[in-house]
């Protein structure tokens, strides 16, 4: 956090968390294109890492504006959460476009008129849900599928913005308790939290966020920071085993726990503790994560396509998939130093505004 900021803690831990989320999300996207059954999958609960984003999110933002927000004004706040998240939603959209229009693996561009083809672009710059893409499950946005959580953020930070910056924190108790029963609704419904990235399961995603923001803005309102000695290693490893634990039939049950109570805890505890000698490497994994979500699945869609054309054994599978995490990564690195973060610096400027954080 810059400017405004500067003379706030700074919560190091968390940045290193973020991205060990975020690689948890590229690599669980990676195996589910060809191990459909999620309890085969050895990271089949990697999709809950968005949870953690969501309730992360709820944390940092009531850090970073509650005692601001009057300040500064809805505008400010708008054009500064606009600044900070849309130049890659942008850019997600564009590279979705590209692939799409150029797989070297197939694909079903011949199903698509330009006007359609427009219009996804069109819808998925300006995050605009438009799930008409069935060869690709009807995902929201089917150009670039992770800008469904973003627009559950956008929504969240509207909400945020108009209502509950102002609201006192004890009403923040019933609307998470609410929350929190619509997510053991749809746990009970559909054995799973997982919604909320597709057309038939689009309001699922109002239950994810609703719940994780509330409970990440609670932490920050009622000081619920918890000192520990664990480290970014220690906080690493807890946040891991909740994509590493097992897809079963208990998930109806399992999941709703992690998402009510342990992501909170995790949060909490992660805010609570210091990165020791690791503090570089926690700000390298902060600083990747976005881009990384936000530009991986442009390449998913072509694995997919070449799995399902080529189909590649074992060995061969397993080298294209650590290759393409590694450059991955480093494509993000490229794209965060000499695309996000010197678009954001020129949108700054120009607004004459300090960095948005």
């Amino acid at each position: 956090m810059t400017n405004l900021l500067q003379t706030k803690k700074h919560f190091e831990v968390l940045d290193g968390m973020r991205g060990i989320a975020a690689l948890a999300v590229v690599t669980f996207h990676f195996m589910e294109m060809f191990i459909t059954d999620y309890s085969k999958n050895f990271i089949g609960h990697g999709f809950l890492a968005v949870d953690f984003f969501f309730c992360l999110s709820g944390f940092v933002i009531g850090y970073a504006y509650d005692d601001r927000i009057s300040k500064i004004g809805l505008g400010q706040f708008f054009k500064s959460r606009l600044i900070r998240l849309h130049p890659l939603v942008f850019l997600g959209s564009v590279l979705g476009l590209i692939t799409f229009l150029f797989d070297p693996f197939g694909g079903n561009l011949s199903a698509y008129s330009p006007g359609r083809i427009l219009l996804l672009f069109i819808t998925s710059v300006l995050l605009i849900p438009f799930p008409v893409m069935n060869d690709r499950a009807n995902n929201l946005f089917g150009l670039n599928a992770p800008a469904w959580s973003l627009f559950w953020e956008y929504i969240a930070n509207i909400i945020y913005a108009l209502v509950l910056c102002r609201l006192n924190r004890k009403w923040l108790i019933p609307l998470v308790i609410i929350a929190a029963g619509s997510i053991c609704y749809v746990a009970y419904r559909s054995g799973s939290v997982m919604g909320g990235w597709g057309g038939p399961s689009f309001w699922d995603g109002s239950a994810r966020i609703s719940y994780s923001f509330l409970a990440g803005l609670i932490i920050y309102r009622f000081n619920l920071i918890i000192k520990n000695p664990l480290g970014f290693i220690g906080m690493g490893i807890l946040l891991l085993l909740t994509f590493l634990m097992p897809f079963g039939k208990w998930n109806w049950l399992t999941e709703p726990f992690v998402v009510l109570i342990y992501y909170p805890l995790i949060v909490a505890l992660g805010a609570g503790t210091v990165s020791g000698g690791l503090k570089k490497l926690c700000n390298f994994s902060g600083e990747i994560s976005y881009p990384l979500y936000m530009t991986h699945y442009c390449v998913l869609w072509m694995f997919g396509n070449y799995y399902a054309s080529q189909k590649p054994d074992s060995t061969t599978l397993a080298l294209v998939i650590v290759s393409s995490i590694i450059l991955l990564v480093v494509f993000a690195w490229l794209v965060m130093t000499f695309y996000d973060k010197p678009v954001r610096r020129f949108l700054t400027l120009k607004f004459n505004r300090p960095q948005a954080v």
